[in-house]
């Protein structure tokens, strides 16, 4: 249990990446209020948290209807989660958000903006739907796994909200420069932990 519950955390928080989602957040509040900044701050992890909840819900019953199997959907899913792991190493994930972001200002800047591209697809992305579904097949219909890992992506959650509280501390305190390093560091951690999930997809079909 300590290391399912290890492994969907840092899984979750890696891909979500609160300190970097607080650069975001900066960008797609400005010109906004206090009030409505706040409004913005827990709107968004709600909105995602709900996503991620009905991901690890019906994400294995979906893919039972289509005929995938969970192992299949681990190495796929490891892909993924590689491919993003790769553009946070590379630093292209950072201009893809950003361009969405800037996207999505134009469109709605106060109304919509928790909801799209804050909640998705910024911090409840392909990513971290993947990755949900991944780790709800993992707890193999364990009610108590089950339970921790949707207190796991609550916490994550949690953890972008307290960040958007604090953008502009963490903005002045890191600099550009610390959060390159701290985003580099991370896309590598999340590329060991999605080789591990396509190993342990592979080793399911063989066995």
């Amino acid at each position: 249990m300590q290391d399912y519950i290890t492994s969907a955390l840092a899984t979750l928080l890696v891909i979500s990446d609160p300190i970097f989602m607080s650069a975001l957040f900066l960008g797609l509040v400005q010109g906004m209020d206090k009030k409505h900044q706040r409004e913005v701050a827990w709107r968004g992890p709600v909105i995602a948290f709900v996503i991620l909840l009905g991901a690890g819900l019906c994400g294995a019953w979906l893919l039972a209807r289509l005929g995938i199997s969970i192992s299949a959907f681990r190495i796929a899913g490891g892909l993924l989660l590689l491919s993003s792991a790769a553009e946070m190493v590379f630093d292209r994930r950072g201009q893809r958000q950003q361009d969405v972001a800037k996207t999505a200002i134009t469109v709605d800047h106060v109304r919509n903006i928790a909801a799209f591209p804050l909640a998705i697809p910024l911090m409840a992305g392909p990513g971290a739907i993947t990755a949900m579904i991944l780790l709800a097949g993992r707890a193999e219909g364990d009610t108590t796994k089950l339970m921790a890992l949707y207190a796991v992506a609550a916490a994550v959650m949690f953890a972008n909200f307290l960040c958007f509280l604090i953008a502009e501390r963490i903005a002045a305190t890191l600099g550009i420069t610390g959060r390159a390093v701290i985003s580099r560091l991370l896309g590598i951690i999340l590329a060991a932990l999605a080789v591990q999930f396509v190993i342990d997809g592979v080793l399911a079909l063989r066995a």
